[in-house]
């Protein structure tokens, strides 16, 4: 596999990771919004500021890790991996999160693309799905972390609120961050994985017990 993306393969990434692809993405903001409800994040400069942070430190480099580990794996890793993908979750949320998102995206893909995809963690279901189609690796990882950006500025747009120029503005920004990290991550092994951003996983699991709420992490 090269990293050269065809542009075949463009469009079945480009609808994957579209917000119209029904793995019920929008109904998680991955802690952003207990970090709203706490007072740290209060308009554009302190969302850009908290997705910048969980994307360099937080669960998306580790994922793409470990989408790069599915694509390589003989079938029979699979399993391996996606337990160690559900044992780095740090809250009952996020686990409900990267599962129920697998599992619909293994659902669905399998169904329209006829692959051998079990149901699996989000990225190992991603990266095995990628894998069959032959579709390269790189340009998966940065489509990814550019998909998971977009989502958590869409949930910033509907919680903070942002206005949707100040939102795209934003993306924008942190797009540019996109093909570093999938570089880095892809080439990352699974002994080496982690994150550190501390403060998203503690507000991942605060919201497990916020009273009103509209996102389901």
């Amino acid at each position: 596999m090269t990293d050269a993306l065809a542009p075949e393969d463009l469009l079945i990434l480009t609808q994957w990771l579209s917000p119209a692809y029904p793995v019920g993405a929008f109904a998680y903001s991955h802690g952003l919004e207990q970090a709203v409800a706490d007072g740290q994040i209060t308009d554009c400069a302190s969302a850009e500021a908290w997705i910048t942070g969980v994307l360099r430190h937080g669960a998306p480099v580790m994922d793409v890790a470990l989408m790069a580990a599915s694509y390589q794996a003989d079938s029979d890793d699979l399993f391996e991996i996606d337990a160690l993908s559900r044992a780095l979750a740090p809250s009952e949320e996020r686990l409900l999160e990267t599962v129920q998102q697998g599992a619909s995206f293994a659902n669905i893909t399998a169904t329209i693309w006829q692959g051998d995809l079990p149901e699996m963690t989000y990225p190992v279901a991603i990266g095995r799905a990628a894998h069959l189609q032959g579709i390269a690796l790189l340009p998966l990882a940065t489509m990814f972390l550019h998909g998971f950006a977009a989502n958590l500025i869409s949930a910033a747009i509907r919680i903070v609120p942002l206005g949707q120029t100040d939102g795209q503005a934003a993306l924008a920004r942190l797009s540019r961050l996109c093909p570093e990290l999938a570089q880095t991550a892809v080439q990352t092994n699974l002994s080496e994985i982690g994150s550190s951003s501390f403060a998203a996983d503690i507000a991942s699991m605060r919201h497990e017990t916020l009273y009103s709420r509209i996102f389901r992490s």
